[in-house]
C-alpha cells in the first residue's frame, strides 16, 4: 500500500535536504546569469571535491570505528577526580572526541543534573565543537596542517581557559545552579550514550556493531559530501565574482582590526565546521589574513546559531552569556597568536 503524499510524515520523511537544495539553486542561478560560466563553476566544484576524497574516506572510517568499538566510553574517565583534573582532562578529550552536537548536548544537561562541576562541564563544551578528527582532516586538506594543529591546541586551550574560570567563580552566583528548570539529560536519536560501557575493538564479530560501523559509515559520508560540495561551490562562485581587493580590505592586512571582524562576524554567520574550513581557504587566497582566518572559525565553532540555540535551551541566561564571552575572548585571543606566529 503507497504512503499517501497528505500524509504529514511522508514529507518529513522524505523532505528535501537544505544543502543538496542550496547546491542546485547556486547552480541553476549560474546556469542563468552566467551560462558560459557553468561547466567552469561545475568543473572546479568536483576537482576539489575529488581532491579533497581521500581525507574523507579516512575520516568517515575513523569516526565509524570509534562507533562502532564504543570507544567514546574512554570520555567518561575525562569526569572523575578533583575538579582541576576535570577541567584539564575535559578540555583534552573535547578537542579530539569526534562527537556531533547533537550528542553533547544531551550529554552535557546529564551531566550538569546529575551534579558534576559546571568548571569541567564548560571545558568539555568549549573544546568539543572546535576539532575532532574528522574536521582535523579536513581542516589540513584545506588550511594546511600548521593551521589544523594550531586549531587543535586552541580548542584545548579554549577548554582549559573558560574552565579555570568556572572554577575560580563556581561559588558565585553566577554559576550557581546553571541548568534550566526543563532541561532534560538523554540521548538525541543518533546512538546509544556514548559515554557509558567498555570498547571491543573487534567490532565486526558482532552483528549490531558492524551494522552500526556501516550505518555510522554512510551517514557520516553523505553529511561529509553534501557539506563539502556546497562549501566549494560556493567557493567556485566566489572565486570567480567577489572581487579580492574586497576581502583583503576587510578582512585583510595586519592589526587588530580584521582579527575583531572575524571574530565578531565568525559567530553568527559560521554554520558547519566541515564546510567552513574551504570557504575559508578562498578566502585567504583572496586576501584573508591569517590572524581573521582563525578568530572566524574558532569564534564561528564556539558561538554559530545552531550551537548557540542549544546552549541556550539548557542552561540559565547568565551561564549562557558566559559561554559567549568565552567564545568571542577566546577568538581573538587565538586569532592575535596565530597572527603573531605566522
Amino acid at each position: 500500500m503507497s504512503e499517501s503524499i497528505t500524509n504529514p510524515d511522508f514529507w518529513q520523511r522524505y523532505k528535501p535536504d537544505k544543502a543538496w537544495i542550496a547546491i542546485a539553486l547556486i547552480f541553476a542561478a549560474v546556469a542563468v546569469l552566467v551560462p558560459s560560466d557553468l561547466p567552469g563553476v561545475g568543473q572546479d566544484t568536483v576537482t576539489s571535491v575529488l581532491g579533497t576524497a581521500p581525507f574523507i574516506l579516512f575520516a568517515v572510517f575513523m569516526v565509524a570505528y570509534l562507533k562502532a568499538t564504543g570507544a567514546e566510553g574512554i570520555v567518561a574517565q575525562a569526569f572523575k577526580g578533583s575538579p582541576a583534573r576535570m577541567v584539564v582532562l575535559a578540555a583534552l578529550v573535547g578537542g579530539i572526541a569526534p562527537f556531533c552536537s547533537c550528542e553533547v548536548i544531551p550529554f552535557v544537561a546529564a551531566l550538569l543534573a546529575m551534579g558534576v562541576p559546571l568548571a569541567a562541564v564548560m571545558a568539555f563544551w568549549l573544546a568539543s565543537p572546535i576539532m575532532d578528527p574528522p574536521m582535523f582532516i579536513i581542516t589540513s586538506a584545506a588550511l594546511g596542517v600548521d593551521f589544523a594543529i594550531a586549531k587543535t591546541i586552541a580548542a584545548v586551550g579554549f577548554g582549559l581557559f573558560g574552565g579555570f574560570v568556572v572554577m575560580a567563580f563556581s561559588r558565585t552566583a553566577l554559576f550557581t545552579d546553571p541548568l534550566r528548570p526543563d532541561a532534560q539529560g538523554g540521548g538525541c536519536g543518533c546512538s546509544a550514550n556514548p559515554f557509558t560501557g567498555k570498547p571491543v575493538w573487534s567490532f565486526w564479530q558482532d552483528s549490531d556493531r558492524l551494522a552500526q560501523f556501516k550505518t555510522t559509515a554512510g551517514n557520516n559520508l553523505v553529511f561529509l559530501l553534501k557539506w563539502l560540495t556546497l562549501a566549494y561551490t560556493v567557493e567556485a562562485v566566489m572565486v570567480r565574482y567577489v572581487p579580492a581587493e574586497w576581502i583583503a580590505n576587510i578582512l585583510g592586512g595586519e592589526g587588530f582590526g580584521p582579527i575583531l571582524l572575524g571574530a565578531l562576524v565568525g559567530g553568527p554567520a559560521y554554520l558547519n565546521g566541515y564546510a567552513a574550513a574551504p570557504l575559508v581557504g578562498g578566502l585567504i587566497e583572496q586576501g584573508m589574513s591569517q590572524g581573521a582566518a582563525m578568530s572566524f572559525m574558532m569564534a564561528g565553532s564556539v558561538s554559530c546559531i545552531p550551537a548557540a540555540i542549544a546552549v541556550w535551551a539548557i542552561v540559565k541566561p547568565k551561564v549562557f552569556g558566559a559561554y559567549i564571552a568565552f567564545g568571542f575572548t577566546g577568538s581573538l585571543l587565538a586569532g592575535l597568536l596565530w597572527a603573531a606566529w605566522v
